[in-house]
Order: C-alpha cells, then structure tokens, then sequence
C-alpha cells in the first residue's frame, strides 16, 4: 500500500476531511504502465464518513504523455475526471449492489484501517485518456509522416521501390 495516498479511517471523524496529492510519471512506473511516458496531475479528494461506509469525492486534472499511435512521437493529452465513490464495509453480497446517490460501492474488509486510493488515481485518470490518440492533422513528426499517406500505405517514390513492377498488376 502506497503511504502517499492513504485516506486513515481511524483518525476519521464525522465531517469533510480533504487530502490533495501530485501525481508524476513515477506512479505509473509503479504499474508496469508502458503507455504513459509521463505524467503531471493533482488530485484533491474530499472524505466524509456516512453511516456504515465512507463517502469519497475525487477530483483528478492535469496532462499525461502517451505515444501517438501513429507516428509514436509524445503527445499531451489532458485529464479532467471526477470520481465519486461510496466505501462500505463488509463482505461484497453475490448480487451486486446498485450505485447509490450516483456513487460507485466499493466493498472493503471490516475491521480495514485505511482506504488506498492509488487504484482509484490510476483507473480513473486512464479511463479519461481515449482510446486512439493521434495528434491533430498535421502535427505528427515530420519523418515519420513522409512515410505514410491517409490509408496507411508507404507514400515513398514507388520507382525506387523493388515491388514498383507490381504496381496495377490487379487492376482492371
């Protein structure tokens, strides 16, 4: 368990209690995460206990670098997510508890001391990054974009390639 994002649930009285954390590149080095090259984000996070669990508003912004699937070439993407998390206590029931209050249950352990939040940090702030991410037209490294047209096909001079005679051989 990382110290650095530790909610104590000890010391957690009744009321809003709020922690703020940096996020770098190390806590992704952390996962094995070989996508994120680096990253630059605060997360403020407001706890309160509620009854039999604990509420947990999660705030996360800033930029993580990531390849361009195109050309590979680093490219900034900006993450702007909230997460909003009801911590219960107790063994998880067979059939799923429906979200409360548009909160997210998750179940921990009775007796549970602390509540780790480093999962909850990675899982959000990569779901915030889509799926593709290509720079915009016109802004991929100029080397490797001399090698690809939009469909993807070598644009290099055919004459100066050895499959030049080949070229047309299926059209009609």
């Amino acid at each position: 368990m990382d110290e650095s994002y530790i909610i104590p649930l000890n010391d957690l009285k009744s009321g809003v209690h709020a922690y703020c954390w940096d996020v770098s590149n190390e806590f992704f080095e952390g996962y094995d995460n070989v996508k994120v090259n680096a990253a630059s984000l605060h997360v403020e996070a407001q706890a309160s206990r509620k009854g039999s669990g604990v509420d947990v508003d999660c705030r996360i912004d800033g930029t993580i670098m990531v390849p361009c699937d195109r050309c590979l070439g680093d490219m900034v993407i900006d993450v702007d997510t909230d997460a909003t998390l009801r911590f219960r206590f107790g063994q998880e029931p067979e059939i799923p508890v429906e979200e409360e209050d548009g909160r997210e249950v998750v179940w921990i352990p009775e007796g549970e001391t602390a509540i780790d939040l480093s999962q909850v940090i990675y899982d959000y702030s990569l779901l915030s990054v889509p799926i593709q991410h290509c720079h915009a037209e016109g802004e991929c490294d100029s080397v490797v974009s001399r090698y690809l047209n939009p469909s993807g096909e070598s644009a290099v001079e055919m004459s100066d390639s050895p499959f030049a005679s080949l070229k047309g051989l299926f059209d009609k």
